[in-house]
């Protein structure tokens, strides 16, 4: 009986093909560029600093400098729920935290 070897004819086909093949990189503008609008760095990295280690109040305490509808992001996990000013967060746009044990990143 024979068989085809390791090189069938689908696989030459195959192999021919992506050699052939324009490379796909040509396809896309280059990384400082978005649909062919040009991309300007405004800030340099880490111009704007996150909070590492985040001081939380009970809501009485927070009552004092908070207004009743002030706009918070809420995240809840391990039976633990906190708040996250959105004032606080336009400001630093990231909080590394931990809740209930696990790290989180809350992005703004």
């Amino acid at each position: 009986m024979r068989t085809a070897g390791p090189f069938s004819p689908i696989a030459l086909a195959l192999l021919l093909a992506a050699a052939l093949a324009p490379p796909a990189w040509g396809q896309f503008a280059p990384p400082e560029t978005v649909e062919g609008a040009p991309i300007y760095t405004v800030l340099p990295v880490d111009a704007i600093p996150a909070i590492d280690d985040p001081r939380f109040v009970p809501a009485e305490e927070a009552a004092a400098f908070m207004k009743e509808n002030e706009p918070v992001l809420g995240v809840t996990g391990g039976g633990i729920a906190k708040a996250f000013s959105l004032w606080l967060l336009n400001v630093h746009e990231i909080v590394n935290d931990e809740i209930g044990g696990t790290p989180v990143a809350v992005t703004w």
